[in-house]
């Protein structure tokens, strides 16, 4: 079997998000006019006609969807047709690129399903340097490497990102489009920093499994010994970090037991509200049968998305579940990393976290009730050694702000 090309793969994922708009407006469309001719049918004396006027429709509506999705069909056989007559070579988008960051954006709500069809989209977790991807070999690092410090800072970005994300707002606050955490820690305090890119719409305990061995790979084959890590989760990419850890305990691999710093950046420990709402909003739409086809759309988005309903880390918490039970929360504790210093970064976007506001809605995407300790989170079991709110502050400008350094950097020299 011939492998797809992205553009391919980019076809054939339009394919199939209009196949299921178009099935989900059919089905609504259908429930919607059963309602009418449900009512008819009990009435006396227009039964008959209210039956010949139902197949009418029915027909007709039958023959509109049909010549729909063969025109889509058609439209997707001349675009591969177009595709493949091409010369455009297959490589991947530049880092950073609108394409980029698309796909990026694509894998986070559709990632399981990309991976499960072997699209060629399907973003592969993977070391990334220099806007390229870096083996986890002991020739490959030493070339990407010349001057290795036993000190690594490990960035592991959030939902629908990739490493590019890091560098976001580096051009408002420092005029260029390269200084990041990670060149600062390199240049104030000798941290060689290193990037993951991976499918941030698995699980997160996929995730969190695969950057484990990854990780155990990168230290085996680091040109010098490493002495100490710390690690910058942003987002989800925070949760990934804790399930990386967990696995890393649980495995007994070396690469933990260097790790010195944790650092979690407007990570939802106790889940996103979105997602939340999200879920109720589907329960409620799956209750009627006009709005059941849309739920069932609606529910397609991806296992990573349904993880931060509550913060699902490990396997357990979602194996055997309904991912669409109403605020079903199976998520337990999850042993944090042994002999390393965790530290919170949570903003609003009120300066007052009491704020009604910023207590409703945090940084537009996570509420700092959780992402920052409470006494009620024993059972998480993150022994948080300090801990920041910023505000006003949005999730996103938590990528790449010369504050959030500054408190890091503090942390780190104390």
């Amino acid at each position: 079997m011939t492998e797809r090309t992205r553009l391919e793969g980019a076809i054939d994922a339009a394919s199939g998000l209009l196949h299921d708009g178009l099935s989900t407006i059919e089905d609504v469309h259908a429930a919607i006019s059963r309602k009418p001719f449900a009512a008819l049918r009990v009435a006396p004396g227009v039964r008959s006609v209210s039956e010949g006027v139902r197949v009418l429709h029915d027909g007709i509506t039958f023959g509109i969807y049909g010549g729909i999705r063969a025109g889509i069909g058609a439209v997707v056989l001349a675009a591969k047709a177009v595709a493949a007559a091409t010369s455009i070579e297959d490589r991947e988008p530049r880092a950073g690129s609108t394409a980029d960051l698309v796909v990026a954006a694509i894998n986070g709500v559709a990632g399981d399903r990309l991976e499960r069809d072997r699209s060629p989209l399907a973003v592969k977790m993977s070391l990334r340097h220099g806007d390229a991807t870096i083996a986890a070999q002991p020739e490959a690092m030493k070339d990407a490497f010349p001057d290795a410090s036993p000190r690594l800072a490990l960035f592991v970005h959030g939902l629908a990102g990739n490493e590019a994300t890091w560098r976001f707002y580096s051009r408002e606050h420092y005029g260029n489009d390269d200084t990041t955490y990670g060149s600062r820690l390199r240049d104030d305090l000798g941290y060689t920093p290193l990037y993951v890119r991976y499918n941030s719409g698995l699980h997160i305990s996929e995730n969190g499994a695969r950057l484990a061995d990854l990780l155990d790979r990168v230290v085996a084959a680091w040109p010098v010994a490493v002495e100490e890590i710390i690690l910058v989760g942003h987002s989800m990419g925070g949760l990934v970090v804790r399930s990386a850890c967990h696995r890393a305990q649980h495995d007994d691999l070396g690469w933990a037991r260097p790790v010195r710093h944790v650092f979690f950046l407007g990570s939802p420990h106790r889940g996103a509200p979105l997602e939340k709402f999200g879920n109720v909003a589907t329960w409620a739409l799956d209750r009627f049968d006009v709005s059941r086809a849309l739920a069932t759309f609606i529910n397609k988005r991806s296992a990573a998305i349904k993880d931060l309903r509550f913060g699902a880390l490990l396997d357990e918490h979602w194996q055997g579940t309904d991912p669409d039970a109403l605020l079903d929360d199976r998520t337990g504790a999850v042993r944090s990393l042994e002999g390393a210093n965790h530290y919170f970064v949570a903003a609003t976007l009120t300066q007052d976290p009491r704020h009604p506001l910023g207590v409703a809605i945090g940084d537009w995407l996570v509420r700092e009730a959780s992402a920052t300790p409470k006494r009620r989170w024993r059972h998480l079991r993150i022994p948080f050694a300090a801990g920041r709110h910023f505000g006003p502050m949005t999730h996103m400008q938590l990528l790449n702000h010369p504050d959030v350094y500054t408190q890091m950097r503090r942390w780190l020299e104390a």
